[in-house]
């Protein structure tokens, strides 16, 4: 059973909540970041499949819509702001209801921007904290995608529209390592929309600095197959959370 819950005042401030049936105790929870450039064009319904799949693996899902750019009200740092207060949300709804959530188990897992916020909801900021990241070909160098054409101009309007070197590296996952966390970063060898070479970089910077990182490269994969619950792809993934 699907529920819908608001975290803010906004349309878009809202979780879609899937909770797993038949479970006893306190579960795992992973919370969903739909991928989209950050545009209002694209919401979380992109991840409807993962959330079935999860919920019927013995997840509570919480996929999480926020204010995108366009005529959401979106950008940066609102958009990160709204992950952040669902997060503060599930954290609150685990305090009043002890038996339902294991807050030892909560994994942000987010495709392409919403890689890019997962990997960002990492860092600790007071709220329920995220103790594992999946992210699925995401985005994690900003200024990068700029300087390659990426997007069709996605990042100036998410950023603003004369962006300083400041919000670049901050909203930059790979200028923010170590994030601290345990990371498994899955992408396809033939995405046409996030180039592969961004992930291997970021891996390779994150372990650098000390992250622990499980690094998926898929074979034959492109931008999509990733958030594709029959794809080899989506099962590198639950092999990965089978072992938190």
């Amino acid at each position: 059973m699907r529920t819908t819950v608001a975290y803010g005042d906004h349309p878009s401030q809202i979780v879609h909540i899937r909770e797993p049936e038949g479970r006893g105790g306190p579960t795992p929870v992973a919370v969903l970041l739909h991928g989209g450039w950050w545009r209002d064009r694209f919401d979380a319904s992109l991840m409807d499949p993962l959330s079935q799949d999860l919920a019927d693996a013995g997840w509570a899902v919480w996929n999480v819509e926020y204010r995108r750019t366009g005529d959401d009200d979106g950008g940066w740092p609102q958009t990160l702001e709204d992950v952040e207060d669902a997060l503060t949300l599930l954290g609150e709804t685990a305090a009043g209801d002890r038996g339902r959530y294991d807050l030892g188990r909560v994994v942000s897992i987010g495709h392409s921007a919403g890689g890019h916020l997962a990997l960002l909801s990492a860092l600790d900021t007071g709220r329920a904290p995220v103790t594992a990241v999946v992210a699925l070909a995401p985005i994690t160098d900003l200024a990068r995608c700029v300087e390659e054409g990426l997007g069709e101009g996605a990042v100036e309007p998410f950023l603003g529209p004369v962006p300083t070197a400041r919000p670049y590296g901050e909203s930059s996952p790979v200028s923010r390592v170590p994030l601290g966390v345990s990371q498994v970063v899955v992408h396809g060898d033939e995405d046409q929309r996030v180039p592969v070479e961004h992930s291997r970089d970021y891996v390779a910077a994150a372990r650098a600095a000390g992250d622990d990182v499980d690094y998926r490269e898929i074979a034959g994969a492109d931008h999509f197959a990733v958030i594709d619950p029959a794809h080899r792809a989506w099962r590198e993934v639950r092999e990965y959370l089978s072992g938190l």
